[in-house]
């Protein structure tokens, strides 16, 4: 199934060059210029999900190092806020899973309880501490039990900040020669807005004060959909920049549009109606990925649905979310027998391939390394 094109409005020649007037002039990286004028490519794109996951703990530069040497197109760094206002890369606002912040006594006494994104928790939360005080705390695996190579990384990295990772990722476009995209996702929005801590201003004035962000591809993500909106108006249609609606297809409310008393349900988005609503302020869909191709009563994998199809029609580039190469994580038709908690890299990879059969642009994967073997 051919790629589609974005509508021209997005990708013009005119818009291109009113960008590079505006500040968003190329480098002469060889190959940047031809990145930014040929996205999307013939082959999917291949998104770190929080670098290389599988193989190093979460958004550590350990992470992202290896995503990009094994040939990711994007890194993904999802954002939350500290209690004095910088964004760091952590999956959610609880920071017990994935540092040790609960073997840490001088921070005993900051555990609690709090609703975020409509669910109770339990831990110790980054919006109580500063960015002195985070720095301090080292990251550990998230799923021990399963990858538990990674356990030898724990105690080794500290949390980044969204800036240090630009950075990071900016050298390491230089020293390989090749554009390195990055894929944020702004967490929590509503939450960090009830705290005092909105994040998207903060965020705008990020990516435009820093020279790589403002010439390299950049896909902004949420769940949420006011933010989204802001930034579009905030940023217009820039060359390099897309945006993502991510959905579920389930009959709940993201959590701004629960908050403001509104009724819109990602069921309602990932229909055909909702993503052409969903194209009058975003560039990208993004559904789990057995919303493109779902498991049977077997678990093996059952006929796609149209989903590709409906955001392609609608003018939307599709990108999945994620792929894992444990067993445990792949539909029954490519386990083997070596145990739930094995990586079976053959058997990923053939799933991987079903799914860009299906005519997806991008997905995103704990093992990019894979991904690129399944996307060429």
């Amino acid at each position: 199934m051919r790629t589609p094109t974005l509508p021209k409005r997005h990708f013009s020649r005119r818009n291109f060059m009113q960008a590079a007037a505006g500040g968003l002039a190329l480098t002469a990286m060889p190959g940047f210029a031809a990145s930014m004028l040929t996205l999307p490519t013939a082959r999917p794109q291949v998104f770190a999900h929080r670098g290389a996951s599988a193989l190093r703990p979460e958004h550590t530069f350990a992470s992202y190092a290896k995503a990009i040497a094994d040939g990711a197109d994007y890194i993904e760094p999802d954002l939350v806020s500290t209690k004095d206002g910088v964004l760091v890369a952590r999956h959610e606002s609880n920071l017990i899973e994935t540092t040790d912040v609960a073997k840490r006594s001088e921070f005993a006494n900051r555990r609690g309880k709090r609703m975020v994104d409509g669910q109770m928790h339990d831990g110790w939360f980054v919006d109580d501490f500063t960015l002195n005080e985070l720095k301090t705390l080292r990251a550990i695996e998230r799923l021990p039990q399963i990858r538990t190579a990674n356990t030898l990384y724990d105690g080794q990295f500290q949390i980044p900040t969204w800036e240090e990772i630009i950075e990071f990722v900016a050298a390491q476009s230089a020293a390989t020669g090749r554009v390195i995209g990055l894929v944020p996702e702004l967490k929590s929005s509503t939450y960090f807005r009830d705290a005092g801590l909105a994040m998207e201003d903060r965020f705008l004035s990020i990516i435009l004060e820093h020279e790589y962000t403002r010439r390299a591809p950049l896909e902004i993500q949420s769940f949420e959909v006011a933010n989204l909106k802001y930034l579009r108006e905030k940023l217009g249609h820039r060359a390099n920049i897309r945006l993502m609606q991510l959905v579920v297809n389930m009959d709940i409310r993201p959590m701004d549009v629960a908050k403001a008393g509104g009724k819109l349900t990602f069921h309602e988005m990932v229909s055909p109606a909702g993503m052409r609503d969903i194209a009058t302020y975003a560039d990208v869909v993004a559904p789990p990925t057995r919303d493109v191709i779902p498991l049977g009563k077997d678990q093996r994998l059952a006929p796609p649905t149209s989903i590709v199809d409906d955001a392609h029609q609608a003018g939307l580039l599709l990108h999945t979310w994620t792929f894992r190469p444990e067993n445990r994580f792949l539909a029954a038709d490519f386990r083997d027998g070596n145990g739930e908690n094995a990586r079976n890299e053959a058997g990923s990879v053939a799933e991987i391939k079903r799914y860009i059969q299906t005519g997806l642009d991008g997905f995103f994967s704990d093992d990019p390394g894979i991904g690129r073997l399944a996307a060429g």
